[in-house]
């Protein structure tokens, strides 16, 4: 494992993602995202993922002078084009656009189509928590999951993510498939072998190897229940908000399809939470009590605010992760 310090990887990360024409801000945000995911220990939506995205800027998948273009604007509602732009820094701007919207209305949500993957979604609620507010946050991709009963993907991993506020916030952040994808590129990447029930081959039959997994298929969370959860997704965000559905998503992974935009669309949710309680009364520090004298947790609860990491705070991350950031650097900068 490679051991690195937070200030030194941002800046490496953004100097990168600069060198292939993203703007400084943008690029400092997108660096802040991806360094906090492998520092929440999600490592298969982090660094691993840095390369992919370099190559996808530098081929024309990822458009990096993209803006956002206001398609919707209603008191509580705004759509976006994402004009082909990286993911990460536009599912923040949506982030902070609901939670400004939510302080006047009360709740509000922002959609962000033509757009490209953004990394882990539980990194977005943190503009809604900070300002005492719900967060909810959905994301497409490409298709990796068949419909209950199919034999063909149809649907992304759909992830789901939820910030609840409290005195120490809630974060739910999961796919709704058994696994992420990210995980099994991780694994593969590792030569690692798949827990079973994760997912198929081509065919549909049940596999334990990652790079087969990654033609293949996933499956879902909780069978039938993950997969009406992965409709929800699949609804309002590549259904409703656009451009594409699932199955007509590219690949990241697939550096023969790096020059095309995977047009990804992302939906964010924001309420008022002091709004919401009819006697005036918070409840959440006494169930997160409960909770606790139980013997169990609140899912997320010890992860940091990612736009608020210490500047010395070291992590690691794994040799060849390492090597390949190297290799881009030594092209790049």
């Amino acid at each position: 494992m490679s051991k690195l310090i937070y200030s030194e990887a941002i800046e490496k990360v953004s100097k990168l993602l600069e060198a292939t024409g993203m703007h400084v801000e943008e690029s400092m945000v997108t660096a802040q995202c991806i360094v906090a995911s492998d520092i929440w220990g999600i490592g298969s939506h982090g660094l691993m993922r840095l390369p992919f995205y370099l190559e996808r800027l530098s081929a024309g998948g990822i458009n990096p002078k993209a803006k956002l273009k206001e398609i919707t604007n209603l008191p509580s509602l705004r759509i976006f084009d994402g004009d082909a732009g990286m993911g990460h820094w536009q599912v923040k701007k949506a982030a902070e656009v609901a939670a400004n919207l939510a302080e006047q209305q009360g709740i509000a949500a922002v959609g962000i189509g033509r757009s490209n993957h953004c990394g882990a979604l539980g990194l977005y609620v943190w503009p809604m928590l900070n300002k005492n507010l719900v967060g909810i946050v959905f994301s497409n991709g490409p298709a990796v999951m068949p419909p209950w009963g199919g034999n063909k993907p149809i649907l992304s991993t759909s992830p789901i993510a939820a910030g609840i506020p409290g005195k120490t916030p809630s974060i739910i952040d999961m796919a709704t498939s058994a696994v992420a994808r990210g995980k099994i590129a991780a694994k593969a990447q590792k030569g690692e072998p798949l827990e079973p029930g994760w997912a198929f081959d081509q065919n549909g039959q049940p596999t334990l190897d990652a790079k087969t997994a990654l033609n293949g298929m996933l499956a879902p969370l909780g069978g039938v229940k993950g997969y009406a959860l992965a409709v929800l997704v699949e609804a309002l965000t590549g259904a409703l908000v656009g451009p594409k559905l699932a199955a007509d998503v590219p690949d990241m992974f697939d550096n023969k399809l790096a020059n095309l935009s995977q047009d990804v669309s992302h939906f964010v949710i924001a309420i008022k939470a002091e709004a919401l309680s009819v006697d005036g009364n918070n409840r959440m520090e006494e169930f997160s009590k409960r909770v606790e004298s139980s013997g169990g947790r609140l899912p997320g609860k010890n992860r940091m605010n990612p736009f608020e990491i210490s500047q010395s705070h070291e992590f690691e991350i794994a040799d060849s992760v390492f090597a390949e950031i190297n290799n881009w650097s030594s092209k790049l900068l």
